[in-house]
């Protein structure tokens, strides 16, 4: 069976393609068959000036036919299409979504910041760590950080913030916003056991592959706080040299290494997983899970 996941976010649209096989015993297994990633940098328009322009509309438009054309190559069977932060904010976004569906057959809903946060949970990631512990999801994008926190296996807390790397980026963050994030995590983000975080995005990844950690092995706080330190002090251009990163992504690692760092040490986190999840993955297996549900 193969299933595909559109997430539209503040800084870049996704396609994920997975085959996903079925074993006669054990678990379903998700194979990646293409994963495409395009810059539409929605963000910028959005927080601005409120609505997503021509130019970044067109973007959006010619994506879709894009991703619609890999899916009919893929011969994809199931498909969900998202958008985030952005979307849900611009006061054209019903408009643009009107004219993807037009243009290439690819229908496009606004998820809340709530729904979000869930389908990162959808990864099941937690379930094969340690018991011992408590685990907070903290997913940074463009637009906004979804905060989801579990313990014994129940999500006991989730919360969708409008502090993005976009938003950070363009002065949007006030320090109202983030004493309201301060006061959420110090009020719902406790345990009795230790609490680890296990981050998602672009960004989390990114900084995990240049920090030489083995796969399934935690990053620190400290070394977070280290990169961020280094980073900071830099140039644009000169983190792209420095680290050999395209400049859509020299430019929002601060402000996410920022956010996380924040998180981290609200919530007295000391480590943080990266299992290279997103929200795309969470949506495959959000569709999986549907459709079994209906067999």
């Amino acid at each position: 069976m193969r299933i595909a996941a559109i997430d539209i976010g503040s800084n870049a649209a996704r396609l994920l393609i997975n085959e996903v096989t079925e074993p006669k015993k054990g678990k379903p297994e998700f194979m990646k068959l293409n994963l495409l990633r395009i810059p539409l940098r929605l963000g910028i328009d959005v927080f601005t000036q409120g609505k997503i322009g021509a130019e970044r509309e067109e973007m959006v438009i010619s994506s879709m036919k894009v991703f619609s054309d890999l899916m009919k190559i893929y011969k994809v069977e199931h498909y969900r299409a998202c958008a985030t932060s952005a979307m849900r904010d611009a006061k054209n976004g019903a408009e643009i979504i009107d004219a993807v569906k037009k243009t290439s057959g690819i229908d496009i809903e606004i998820i809340s910041g709530d729904e979000e946060a869930t389908l990162i949970y959808e990864n099941h990631v937690a379930e094969g760590l340690d018991k011992g512990s408590a685990y907070l999801y903290i997913d940074v994008g463009g637009g906004s950080t979804e905060l989801t926190f579990y313990e014994n296996g129940e999500m006991k807390y989730e919360h969708s913030f409008n502090i993005g790397t976009i938003r950070l980026l363009n002065n949007l963050v006030t320090d109202e916003h983030w004493k309201e994030m301060k006061e959420e995590i110090r009020k719902n983000i406790n345990s009795k056991k230790p609490v680890v975080a296990i981050g998602s995005g672009g960004n989390i990844n990114k900084i995990f592959s240049m920090s030489k950690t083995k796969d399934g092995k935690p990053m620190s706080a400290a070394y977070l706080k280290k990169c961020y330190k280094e980073m900071k002090g830099l140039t644009v251009a000169e983190r792209m040299s420095r680290y050999a990163i395209r400049e859509d992504r020299a430019d929002v690692l601060v402000p996410a290494l920022e956010i996380f760092n924040n998180v981290m040490t609200w919530s007295d986190i000391d480590k943080i997983f990266v299992p290279k999840i997103s929200v795309a993955d969470g949506l495959i297996h959000r569709i999986y899970d549907g459709l079994k549900s209906k067999s």
